[in-house]
This record gives C-alpha cells, structure tokens and sequence, in this order.
C-alpha cells in the first residue's frame, strides 16, 4: 500500500501530521503527550499520542538513528549541537 502525498491523495484518505502550533506536553502521570492532527477531506481532529518516559527515549533513539548522517538545520536542538559542529566543521 502506497502512503498518499498531499498531491496524490484523494479527498476519502486518512493524513495524519503534527498539530502546528502545539507543543509537546506532560501530563499530569508524568507521561509525554504528542499533539497530532488527523486530516479527512476538510475535517481535521486534534488527537494526543501518549508515551511513557521510556516510549519517549525509544522513540527520540530511533528518530537520532534515522537523521544518522542528514546534515542538522542551524536551529536544531541540543542534542543534534554535536552532529551539527562536526558536520560543518569538517
């Protein structure tokens, strides 16, 4: 199954994306709530995945190791600083 780009989607399928505006919060059991935007056609419903501190890592492992190589824009955030220095300062 092919995911649908904006181009080639039709009005009936699913999109979901990040809720712009929307900050990453905690919620009150001290897990992670990943604000999300799920888009049908012109209806969009804000969503929130929640995580545990220990799905949080494993998600932030797993998307460090995707961007593994891909140059950091210059407002990335601390933890790509390293990535960053070293691959402009070759």
């Amino acid at each position: 199954m092919n995911t649908p780009t904006p181009r080639s989607r039709s009005m009936g399928d699913w999109v979901i994306g990040r809720a712009s505006g929307r900050a990453i919060r905690r919620t009150e059991d001290d897990c992670l709530a990943l604000p999300l935007c799920l888009s049908r056609g012109d209806a969009d419903v804000l969503v929130e995945l929640i995580m545990t501190p220990a799905e949080s890592e494993l998600l932030h492992a797993a998307l460090c190791h995707a961007l593994d190589g891909h140059l950091p824009p210059l407002d990335a955030p601390d933890c790509r600083k390293g990535v960053q220095q070293n691959l402009y300062h070759r």
